[in-house]
């Protein structure tokens, strides 16, 4: 792995210096490009947060001067092998069930941009411009391992295209996810060698036209580089690595946002006491109990009901530490697949110690069963909270005015309709669980028998998550309308700087009006920025550990002895709040 300092310091001059030799940017444009961070790509330490900073267009990327023997290595054995006429796949043989095909070596060049040409299948919509970039950054991240034998000049296409803002236009539809991605990589070595679309600077014109304005010319593939660039698992990878991204984002503001519809509805701070998790010690319920428990500490709101004659809470309040927390082990899990596969070589064959072994890294099934779970994990996120939407706005059980309405009962419907979308949504999101990765049909005349089905995974995986978010944001909205009922009561400190982030969208709720806009200022804020309140509660191991420490000194000393059973007047309170 490259020293840290290498990434934030030596790189960003190194990457200057590299590009001003070429005459690839003018003098603004190497200025601009020095000012963000440079991901230093060695084939090893690649993060989920490097993709999605170069994903996002936030950092340049650079290769290891640790790859360069690596990579010229491997392309001096493949050169061997097509000076001595060798039959190696891929690189004398036809692909697929065209293996069994020779191919002269005088026309294995030709035999790769073929393999390019043909392979451009995909149809669809396009991917996102993130996310083709994500998967430009993880090819380059496995090539330059060097034991793919692609030539460096080649993968520094890649890297061009990146620090250039050249996208390649991608169809979404087309891959099975074994032998890999190989329709949508395909598009994305067109472009390289100068053909099909591509989006310069986020328009979408010609490749030429976009090689010409960055400056760069097309690339001439040698023998094995088809192959190399296109057999691989990086767009499902891509895919599911930035959806992870966003979706930890969305989990801090859906812990945030379950702690203040806790609030509203006078819910117990009683099933959150650490000592409770303790004794159940998944990671992601410790987390999630505690985190929520600090957004209540102190709640004027909680004080107020602290005699209350309710002995339990609904499970979609009192058990959400337990759900939130399994939803985030599973985001824990998939990350550890996903950082795994986001370093690995997953072409064939692969070049090791001089040798060529045939192999089936390309098999996307790590990525397809965990963007699965991490699909379901998310579903059930909506399940969890739209029960609690629907109690905001239930004057059955909330305690609270019918539907969060204002003025003339009757006249108002207030909020009603909002629990309808959101269990639109829920319901919506329930379709698409079905795990892909269940499903697998054969391929290249059975040569290709068992598929993984791993894009259509994580592309579900990212469509859920684009409809939890507007969950996660009704919730945000109607819970901070319910807080305004409790006035003059306030919520615990560190849960006002998301109350207070959260009503700088919503004007006065003095009757029914069209609530669209407020709805998407919400939206927009929860998919753009952190939590404020993520923050405010840092390191929850440690303050249950407290918790948990003063609570026992407490029992100890005999303090809370006998105490009661009602809704909030437990010993729980008295040592923990």
């Amino acid at each position: 792995s490259a020293p840290e300092v290498v990434k934030t310091c030596r790189c960003k001059r190194s990457c200057q210096h590299r590009y001003t030799e070429r005459q690839h940017h003018t003098e603004a444009a190497i200025t601009r490009m020095a000012e963000r961070r440079c991901v230093v790509v060695d084939g090893a330490s690649l993060t989920l947060q490097d993709l999605y900073d170069v994903s996002e267009g936030k950092a340049t990327v650079c290769i290891s001067e640790s790859c360069t023997p690596l990579m010229k290595a491997s392309e001096d054995v493949v050169r061997g092998f097509v000076e001595k006429d060798q039959i190696v796949y891929g690189v004398t043989t036809g692909f697929g069930y065209l293996a069994r095909t020779a191919v002269t070596p005088s026309k294995s060049a030709d035999l790769q941009r073929n393999l390019i040409v043909s392979h451009c299948s995909g149809v669809g919509e396009p991917f996102s411009l993130p996310h083709v970039r994500g998967a430009m950054l993880l090819r380059i991240n496995s090539l330059v391992q060097g034991i793919s034998g692609v030539r460096q000049s080649t993968v520094q296409q890649l890297v061009d295209f990146i620090n250039h803002d050249i996208v390649p236009y991608v169809p979404q539809q087309g891959s099975v996810g074994a032998s890999g991605d190989l329709a949508p990589l395909s598009h994305i070595a067109l472009s390289m060698i100068g053909e099909g679309k591509s989006y310069y600077k986020g328009t979408l014109m010609p490749t030429e036209k976009a090689l010409e304005l960055a400056g760069l010319k097309p690339v001439h593939l040698i023998q094995k580089e088809g192959l190399g660039l296109i057999n691989g698992t990086q767009i499902m990878t891509a895919v599911l690595a930035h959806t992870l991204v966003r979706a930890y984002s969305l989990f801090e503001w859906a812990l945030a946002s379950t702690a203040l519809a806790l609030d509203a509805l006078q819910a117990s701070i009683s099933p959150f006491d650490p000592r409770i998790h303790r004794a159940r010690p998944h990671a992601g319920q410790i987390y999630s109990a505690e985190k929520i428990r600090q957004y209540m500490l102190g709640s004027e709101i909680l004080e107020a009901h602290k005699n209350c004659k309710k002995v339990q809470d609904a499970y979609s309040l009192r058990t959400s530490p337990q759900v939130l927390g399994a939803i985030k082990d599973t985001l824990d899990h998939a990350r550890r697949v996903t950082e795994t596969e986001m370093n690995s070589v997953t072409d064939n064959p692969l070049i090791i110690d001089g040798k060529i072994f045939q192999s089936g890294n390309f098999h996307g099934e790590p990525i397809a069963l965990v963007s699965d779970f991490v699909t379901i994990s998310l579903v059930e996120l909506g399940n969890i909270t739209e029960r609690r939407i629907d109690r905001l706005v239930n004057p059955h059980v909330s305690e609270l005015p019918p539907f969060l309405a204002r003025g003339d009962s009757g006249l108002n419907s207030g909020y009603m309709i909002w629990q309808y979308t959101a269990a639109a949504i829920a319901s919506e999101n329930k379709t698409m669980a079905f795990p892909a990765s269940a499903d697998s049909i054969p391929t290249s005349a059975y040569q290709e028998d068992h598929c993984s089905m791993g894009p259509i995974a994580a592309r579900k995986a990212c469509k859920v998550l684009d409809n939890l978010e507007r969950i996660i944001a009704i919730e945000l909205m109607l819970a901070a309308r319910g807080i305004e009922f409790h006035t003059p009561l306030k919520v615990a400190p560190k849960l006002q700087s998301t109350l207070a982030a959260t009503m700088v969208h919503l004007k006065p709720n003095v009757s029914d009006r069209y609530w669209g806009d407020e709805f998407e200022a919400v939206l927009h804020m929860i998919a753009t920025t952190p939590c404020p309140g993520e923050r405010e509660t840092q390191n929850p191991e440690e303050t249950a550990k407290a918790a948990i420490a003063a609570a026992t000194a407490a029992a100890a000393a005999g303090a809370g002895a006998g105490a009661g059973a009602t809704h909030g007047a437990t010993v729980v309170r008295s040592t923990l709040m």
